[in-house]
């Protein structure tokens, strides 16, 4: 039985695979090919998964297939038949109230305005599960969040986008086997310019 788990949040589709909305898709797809891991459609949830170990720890992780608004379902389908504790679940998503490139992790939270966290915050009846949440900046101007968050990175952002996500996935592989305080010391750095 797997111990831990990793859920990457984005939007399936060939339309929305390189929006800033499918942050979560990427970090999960760079920890998939730097562990070797295999994706297969699950059989217990509308999504992906894979499964992994990092020394003697078994993981899985997980990207759902449905919407983001809809994300909730089948992250508390594949929770509860895996009988995951919530402490042990890390939730990865983009979020424009930090600046491009900063990562926060923490051990719970509101959903801060974000759909997807929203959704599996209600399915799963708690706010107590962890979530690295990645900055992608405020929408410039007039534009709704709602449009920025479906549109692909700019030429600057994808300049940095590499390293962005190398470091999310380190994150996220720290906190598979190190305690959550030290993982948060570690990279919750603040980024010049972040607005608090």
């Amino acid at each position: 039985m797997a111990e831990r788990l990793i859920v990457g949040l984005g939007n399936p589709g060939k339309d929305y695979e390189y929006t800033r909305h499918n942050l979560g898709f990427f970090v999960l797809e760079h920890i998939s090919q730097s562990k070797g891991l295999k994706w297969k459609r699950s059989v217990l949830c509308d999504g992906v998964e894979a499964e992994g170990k990092d020394g003697d720890l078994e993981f899985r992780l997980l990207m759902p297939s449905s919407f983001m608004n809809n994300s909730g379902k089948p992250v508390k389908q594949f929770v509860r038949q895996n009988d995951f504790d919530l402490k042990n679940v890390l939730v990865v998503c983009d979020d424009f109230n930090l600046n491009f490139g900063q990562l926060r992790v923490r051990r719970r939270g509101s959903d801060g305005g974000h759909n997807g966290l929203h959704s599996v915050i209600y399915h799963l009846e708690s706010e107590d599960f962890c979530r690295l949440r990645l900055g992608i900046g405020m929408p410039p101007g007039k534009k709704s969040a709602e449009e920025y968050v479906l549109e692909e990175f700019t030429k600057k952002e994808r300049e940095e986008l590499g390293f962005f996500v190398d470091e999310a996935s380190n994150c996220c592989l720290s906190w598979l086997t190190k305690d959550l305080n030290e993982v948060m010391s570690q990279f919750n750095k603040r980024k010049e310019n972040e607005q608090v």
